[in-house]
């Protein structure tokens, strides 16, 4: 399981493996939105651009005064990850940086969205900066500017430093602090070379998978603990976001929400009221803070007195202090039986979590739009893995679907500005380890050679005509 919500996990609520028969609306009853004619060209300076993180693909764990994160102890332990795969080596990114940079700059890329590995600049998280893990992303920052590549600098990929969680991490709400302090080092040591900064990357997927399910990192499984994580989360992001804006840098900053819409699977009041439910722990949890500086009412009332303690006065102010843009993050919708359950409608990918839907994402992007205004959006990961090793005709398809969706919602007036597919190149899939490929560019793991796949080719060529 790589991203997958409270939706679907084990002793929550059951997947289905039916297929319901009904037409898709949101959860408000309104018809889904289908495909429609026309050109394809995207505005002049439209940021098409690849994503990564940091543990997936720098390796060099234990080098150059790097402290170990969770996902180093975590995937360590027997039983946690497919083979017991590791990111010890990964695709070897640390020692491939300019190799890797001109591989973006001959793809065309002009944005790249990247992970700094919090334990690389502070080994223990805090306190004494290791000057060699700066240097490696002043490197890389540097590297993608000689290549006219904009930097699009995630804060928080999940890897935090095994030494705060041994001080209890993100269930300490001194985590928030700390890695507000960790925010401001990288904002100072980078200064105005970076025009985007994200905070933090699906804080649902922490929640859900890593303090629900105990299927990642750090393997926990407490549904009332996971939303108090949920909590300091968002209290970090706003705290980092104040310290942007502290440090006078003249970057932009907001989150990297997972984001899918959701629809009853049929047209009952029943399927209609789980829906809506369902929506607010997948979306207006997160949106909400964020945006507005409110927990949605509903998902509020169902939270115990220990969540809710850790809520306290003026943390949602700070939370929802004004970003200037939001990272969406779209894998597939969530269709829900009156029963709670979730129905798969669409066909999956290799990661069998995964709902191809293109449509959705307009849904999507055109409901952030109607709900919380004209922020402007980022697509900062959308992709599927494939076993297809390098005639990758359905990552094609896939991608041209999403990118003609995205168009749509363009024309609808949504303020997107990029585009992130997931993922620039073969990586360590988290707990299914090196057995899902969602890379434009294959790795062979044996050798570090890097090929890229058709859908690379391919996606040169949309990246040089800026359209379909």
């Amino acid at each position: 399981m790589r991203r997958r919500s409270l939706l679907t996990l084990a002793g929550l609520v059951p997947v289905l493996g039916a297929v319901a028969g009904c037409a898709r609306t949101g959860p408000g009853g309104e018809p889904a939105a289908r495909p429609s004619g026309g050109a394809t060209t995207f505005p002049s300076g439209f940021g098409w651009g690849a994503s990564t993180s940091a543990y997936q693909i720098e390796g060099a764990a234990a080098e150059d005064g790097r402290g170990p994160s969770v996902w180093d102890v975590f995937s360590h332990e027997p039983g946690r990850t497919r083979n017991g795969d590791t990111g010890d080596v990964a695709a070897d990114h640390y020692h491939r940086l300019i190799s890797d940079l001109d591989l973006m700059r001959d793809l065309g890329l002009r944005s790249y969205r990247f992970s700094v590995s919090w334990s690389r600049v502070l080994p223990t998280g805090r306190g004494e900066v290791d000057q060699r893990g700066l240097d490696f992303y002043r490197r890389l920052v540097d590297g993608l500017r000689e290549r006219g590549i904009a930097p699009v600098v995630t804060l928080f990929h999940w890897d935090t430093p095994q030494a705060l969680q041994e001080l209890g991490g993100w269930e300490n709400r001194d985590c928030a602090q700390w890695f507000a302090d960790y925010a401001h080092t990288m904002f100072a040591a980078l200064d105005d070379a970076v025009p985007t900064w994200l905070t933090l990357n699906e804080p649902k997927t922490v929640v859900d998978v890593g303090y629900t399910a105990g299927t990642h990192a750090p393997g926990k499984r407490d549904r009332q603990l996971a939303n108090v994580v949920g909590h300091h989360l968002l209290l970090g992001h706003g705290l980092a976001v104040q310290a942007l804006r502290a440090a006078g840098t003249g970057g932009r900053i907001g989150a990297a929400l997972s984001l899918s819409p959701v629809y009853p699977a049929d047209d009952s009041d029943a399927a209609r009221g789980r829906a809506t439910v369902a929506d607010a722990e997948e979306n207006r949890r997160w949106l909400d803070p964020v945006l507005k500086g409110s927990y949605p009412e509903d998902w509020l009332a169902t939270q115990p007195a220990p969540v809710r303690a850790a809520m306290r006065d003026g943390d949602l102010a700070v939370i929802g202090t004004a970003s200037d843009l939001l990272g969406v993050n779209y894998y597939g919708p969530t269709h829900i039986a009156g029963t709670g359950s979730r129905v798969m409608q669409h066909p999956t990918s290799q990661a069998t979590w995964q709902e191809i839907d293109p449509d959705g994402l307009f849904d999507l992007l055109t409901r952030i739009k109607r709900d919380y205004g004209d922020i402007p959006l980022s697509i900062t990961e959308n992709g599927m893995p494939t076993t297809n090793a390098m005639q990758d005709q359905d990552r094609i398809d896939f991608l041209r679907d999403h990118f003609a969706a995205a168009h749509r919602a363009l024309a609808a007036g949504v303020k997107l500005e990029s585009y992130h597919v997931w993922s620039l190149m073969d990586n360590f899939e988290w707990a299914e380890g090196y057995t899902q490929r969602w890379g434009l560019v294959h790795v062979d793991y044996a050798t570090q050679q890097r090929t890229p796949k058709a859908s690379a080719r391919w996606y040169q060529e949309v990246i040089a005509r800026n359209g379909l």
